[in-house]
């Protein structure tokens, strides 16, 4: 992230459950939003394959594509950045965008000692991934997000009216986007 490039306030994460809509999804998104690709259900030459497609459309909206995998991989398979825990990123020296997973101010702070360049923190409301898993909910999420020393990204049960009603600029989605 520069000045000449912000984080995106808008995530689509891929998932098994919405890969069939991803191009359209895609398509639909701001120019310039963020696209996070897992697709861990894909052996991995399937999954390499399934990412070179939907890198070309997010890369043809000005997308920032992300992968959920090593460094090595996010630069041999030409990703902007990473996602993953705050333990999977990788020295700066990667120039890649870092995205860490966080549940808790304990993991907020690990993703910023680590040099997380942002962290999506979750699940803010009920979700179809987690079903039936403690929520952070609104109060105790925009508590948490303040306290941090780097952007946070309200993920879990997300919606854009979800997110109006958060007041959160940042969020993503699986569901909710796709």
């Amino acid at each position: 992230m520069t000045r000449a490039n912000p984080l995106p306030a808008l995530w689509l994460i891929s998932d098994a459950r919405n890969d069939a809509g991803l191009a359209l999804a895609l398509a639909q998104l701001p120019r310039g939003s963020g696209f996070i690709y897992r697709h861990y259900h894909l052996p991995d030459p399937e999954r390499f394959a399934r990412f070179r497609q939907l890198r070309r459309l997010a890369k043809a909206r000005g997308h920032v594509v992300i992968l959920a995998d090593s460094a090595l991989t996010a630069r041999e398979w030409g990703a902007d950045g990473i996602y993953g825990s705050p333990r999977s990123l990788t020295p700066r020296r990667a120039r890649l965008l870092q995205l860490a997973t966080a549940h808790d101010l304990a993991e907020l702070g690990l993703a910023a000692r680590l040099g997380a360049d942002a962290a999506l923190l979750s699940p803010v409301f009920p979700t179809n991934s987690h079903p039936g898993a403690k929520v952070l909910g609104p109060v105790r999420f925009r508590l948490l997000a303040r306290q941090s020393r780097l952007p946070v990204i309200a993920l879990g049960g997300m919606t854009a009216e979800c997110a109006r009603a958060l007041c959160w600029q940042h969020w993503a989605a699986i569901d909710g986007l796709s």
